[in-house]
């Protein structure tokens, strides 16, 4: 008699082929979200702090004599905007100002570059803290 073997089903060595295949996958695209979601935290800090811009330019205008002296802490807007900044990269903004100028800065998710806006218009990315209690970037 002639029997008919079926092979039926898969290996376990296919199946755990598959299975390292599947993992490695996996962990390529959680690195990715990881960078994207950094990302878009150090985007969130960075609109957060351009938005204070302006806010600060209406605390200055309604000042009298115009100062921006105390616009850090005492705008309730700037605050709320240094708080989204901080929160986004789970950090603290760092918010400094005379009666003439100030400047806001936030270190990114990375650790080791920070962002600064100040009242001069600029806006940019260092590696170096703006320091202390300075007034610009």
């Amino acid at each position: 008699m002639h029997r008919k073997m079926l092979k039926r089903g898969f290996t376990l060595i296919e199946l755990l082929v598959v299975i390292a295949i599947i993992g490695i996958l996996a962990s390529v695209v959680l690195a990715s979200l990881n960078t994207a979601r950094d990302k878009g935290a150090d985007a969130s800090a960075k609109a957060s702090l351009n938005n204070m811009r302006a806010q600060m330019e209406l605390f200055y205008d309604d000042q009298s004599p115009n100062s921006y002296d105390t616009g850090c802490t005492a705008d309730a807007t700037v605050a709320a905007a240094l708080t989204a900044a901080g929160d986004a990269v789970g950090g603290t903004a760092d918010c400094d100002d005379d009666d003439d100028e100030w400047a806001a800065e936030i270190l990114l998710t990375d650790g080791s570059t920070y962002y600064c806006v100040d009242s001069t218009g600029v806006a940019q990315e260092s590696s170096s803290s703006k320091g202390g209690s300075a007034v610009s970037c």
